[in-house]
């Protein structure tokens, strides 16, 4: 594929970035990626009300480019609209429903568990990312200065952040930490915990309280521990909230525990990605009998990317 041009959309979310990126990266494009942001009311309003125009989004002074790629809510009408005023061909690409008519759109990539059907629209087994194989490889060692140096093999537990549907309060908190506690005396492996850029500050701190000195908490936002992690661990866990992180984590192949929140409100969604992954054999849940499994490792990215690049070029 001829090396073309990119522009990225989002609203700056970790999860959006790590889908856009992590397509850009597989399709081998150059790219740019820029922070949408809504004008006044249109900010309140579904893009389905929306009209397509450049008042509602403050101006992207960047119009050299082949193919668009945007995830998010707010990015659906800037992305149709630089199609409509681009003087070539270029071609739109939009991660996740975008509550409009799909046909604003060369092609949709949306989560199997979404329901959506079109004749542009690729499935995907979870979300797409950025992460890749050689990059957890090549990381995998980054940990090693900041672990505690024993026999004992390594879990890791990969945390979100707070969400419309997931409360990270104390009590939920010390319910995760505490399925922890009596896994490790059974089982006696170090503890890794990686925060994420949801992950509340007191969250980590009482991460850190609660296990010691004896294992190893990492205090800062660090992509390297993150992939490090992934790279060291025997097993993963990852909460329930973050789709994203359960689908970069299926890269590797290793068994991944869920630890769930009661959820606020209907996390129906959720629960079918969840559903879905379970039929795979990826996931188990946190509590239940500790156990060793395999499955096909997840690289949906670069299946994604493949057929793109087939579509694309014909």
């Amino acid at each position: 594929m001829t090396k073309l041009k990119g522009i990225l959309l989002t609203q700056g979310m970790h999860g959006m970035i790590s889908q856009v990126e992590g397509l850009a990266k597989a399709l081998e494009i150059e790219f740019t990626h820029h922070k949408v942001e809504l004008n006044n009311f249109w900010n309140l309003l579904p893009p389905k009300f929306t009209p397509v125009s450049q008042n509602v989004y403050k101006k992207l002074n960047h119009l050299d480019f082949d193919i668009i790629i945007s995830c998010g809510r707010k990015s659906v009408i800037p992305s149709i609209h630089l199609k409509s005023i681009s003087n070539k061909k270029v071609f739109n690409i939009h991660i996740q429903d975008p509550k409009v008519d799909l046909n604003h759109f060369d092609f949709v990539i949306a989560p199997e568990h979404d329901g959506i059907k079109g004749s542009n629209v690729i499935s995907t087994k979870g979300a797409i990312h950025y992460l890749t194989k050689n990059e957890i490889e090549e990381n995998k060692n980054y940990l090693n200065s900041f672990i505690k140096r024993d026999d004992r093999k390594i879990w890791s537990l990969i945390l979100g952040g707070p969400t419309k549907y997931y409360d990270y309060s104390t009590k939920n908190m010390k319910h995760i930490f505490s399925i922890f506690y009596k896994l490790l005396k059974k089982h006696n492996f170090q503890l890794v915990v990686i925060p994420s850029m949801r992950t509340p500050l007191n969250t980590i701190h009482y991460a850190k309280e609660f296990f010691g000195e004896n294992h190893t908490i990492i205090m800062n936002v660090d992509k390297k521990a993150y992939l490090s992690a992934l790279g060291l661990s025997e097993n993963i866990v990852v909460t329930c909230d973050s789709s994203s992180m359960i689908s970069e984590a299926a890269l590797t192949g290793k068994p991944i525990y869920v630890a769930n929140i009661l959820p606020k409100r209907n996390d129906k969604r959720f629960q079918n990605f969840r559903n879905l992954f379970r039929e795979l054999n990826i996931i188990r849940n946190l509590g239940e009998e500790i156990e060793n499994w395999n499955y096909e490792k997840l690289d949906e990215t670069n299946r994604v990317a493949k057929i793109l690049k087939s579509k694309i070029q014909s």
